[in-house]
């Protein structure tokens, strides 16, 4: 295994700008601001070698004009004319290898979210923006339920030990929205437990498990039964199919 080290730094309200390092080159997903990343380069003695962007939200590029003011350097993302400072398009199925990085990252299309929006495998590491959370998904601000269900389907098919790094630190309030939907669930409580100890002390929920997101994340649990009839009894129909339910939790939770 390669040196790479994986560093949630902290930005915005509750935001995590992802950065990857190998020797003294460092990448970062989605800086929503360039403050953060300029400490976090500075005080560990780093260059900053690239940038990947997973979607168009301000708060995921906002930060990207200011580093480039500090270093030029490659900007990746998808297609999308609300992000002009992409300097590499990249789309789904492909790869990026970057020089003096040991693994090439590979581009994942998960719209639903945004409709533009990608995600970025690199080792067993997940850069998935707002596409999956702790406990959670994103709304709907551009694409479809019928998309965000298939890109997490999609995902949810990655191996299980994939580390999820996404881009909020909304894991606490996921999981009170989680419990109502299957309150018998025990592998919510446990995660409920470690998640308000580690924010407790300060430090993120996150990266998570794809396997304990199997377990705990009604989103990619829509067809066990018990999710099924919680969010029939919410949403009041008859709901057929794990897309349908998918759609309903997404609604609910919306409201909720």
């Amino acid at each position: 295994m390669s040196d790479m080290e994986i560093v949630a730094v902290s930005a915005l309200r509750d935001n995590y700008i992802w950065s990857v390092t190998e020797g003294t080159r460092c990448v970062v997903v989605d800086p929503g601001e360039a403050a953060p990343v300029l400490h976090f380069l500075q005080s560990r003695a780093l260059h900053l070698y690239a940038i990947l962007l997973t979607h168009r939200h301000a708060d995921h590029q906002g930060g990207v004009a200011d580093l480039l003011a500090h270093q030029k350097v490659p900007v990746f993302g998808p297609t999308s004319s609300a992000m002009p400072l992409v300097t590499h398009r990249v789309a789904d199925d492909t790869s990026i290898r970057l020089e003096g990085f040991e693994h090439p990252v590979q581009v994942l299309a998960v719209p639903g979210h945004t409709e533009e929006h990608l995600a970025y495998l690199w080792a067993d590491h997940l850069f998935c923006g707002d596409t999956l959370f702790g406990a959670g998904c994103g709304r709907l601000l551009g694409g479809t339920a019928e998309q965000l269900f298939a890109s997490l389907q999609r995902l949810a098919a990655l191996p299980a030990d994939t580390q999820v790094c996404c881009a909020h630190e909304y894991t606490l309030s996921n999981l009170a929205f989680a419990q109502v939907v299957e309150p018998a669930n025990t592998a919510l409580a446990a995660r409920l437990e470690k998640s308000r100890q580690l924010r407790n002390s300060g430090l993120p929920t996150v990266p998570s498990s794809l396997g304990e997101e199997l377990a705990t994340n009604p989103f990619l649990r829509c067809s066990f039964q018990a999710v099924r009839e919680a969010a029939q009894a919410s949403s009041g129909l008859l709901l057929e199919t794990p897309q349908a339910v998918f759609a309903a939790l997404r609604t609910w939770k919306d409201h909720f």
